[in-house]
């Protein structure tokens, strides 16, 4: 299996360019044989806490049908972040595309404190199963979290993968959580980071790949947009700069 963790430079609260935008990432990693590609944190709106309430929409919002055709076309799972609206408020979420299937949400159930004010707690499962391996998802601030990967691994997670928005700083704590993750639970562990404004910082990319052993095996830069590609059964890896 190959899955494809992208680095976007999304634009401030407009979903239809960065529908546009995503289908190019897709397009690039379908290219290039990928089962799996995941986005970064609010993916489709950019990391706008202020603008989530305005934006948020559900999973059946036609503005994804496009997503939906090319997951079923290119028999490629695609996840996409969103605010989402839940009957108490809002969640930091990613929509799934699976081929030919209706469409799952995973919603951030650990919130920083600074997204109290706009978001709620949301549910979430602990792995989603894609060709036979099992998929332990985090959003952010979820990766802090001890028992968020101890559960995804108690839970049968093989790889584990992060889609955030931060900073020069959140990165540099982040590649150090991560790398530990791995070697702790021996999977592999992906990280898909943004590029550009989020709120009110600069997300710095770095999009990384560890292997289960918590060695990297590649990162992206902090300044172009790119995706890497990792296969699970070689543990071959490719980097493409869009």
């Amino acid at each position: 299996m190959k899955i494809c963790v992208a680095q976007t430079r999304p634009i401030k609260g407009d979903v239809k360019t960065n529908i546009a935008a995503h289908i190019k990432f897709i397009d690039l990693a379908v290219q290039n044989g990928t089962d799996m590609i995941i986005f970064p944190e609010l993916s489709l709106t950019g990391y706008e806490p202020s603008l989530a309430k305005e934006l948020a929409t559900t999973r059946d919002d036609s503005r994804f049908d496009d997503l939906q055709k090319i997951s079923d076309r290119e028999q490629i799972v695609i996840s996409a972040g969103m605010p989402t609206k839940h009957d108490n408020g809002i969640c930091i979420s990613m929509i799934i595309f699976q081929p030919h299937k209706a469409r799952e949400v995973y919603s951030k159930k650990y919130i920083h404190p600074d997204e109290e004010p706009f978001f709620i707690r949301g549910e979430n499962y602990p792995v989603l199963k894609v060709k036979e391996n099992n998929i332990g998802f985090a959003i952010c601030y979820e990766l802090t979290i001890p028992e968020h990967p101890e559960n995804a691994f108690n839970n049968g997670a093989e790889i584990y993968i992060a889609s955030v928005a931060k900073s020069a700083n959140g990165v540099e704590k982040a590649e150090k959580t991560l790398s530990e993750v791995a070697g702790k639970y021996s999977m592999p562990v992906l990280f898909s980071n943004c590029l550009g404004p989020s709120d009110d910082f600069v997300s710095a990319g770095k999009t990384s790949v560890w292997n289960n052993r918590g060695l990297l095996l590649r990162q992206l830069n902090n300044t172009d947009e790119g995706i890497i590609i990792y296969d699970t059964v070689t543990q071959d890896v490719i980097e493409k700069i869009l």
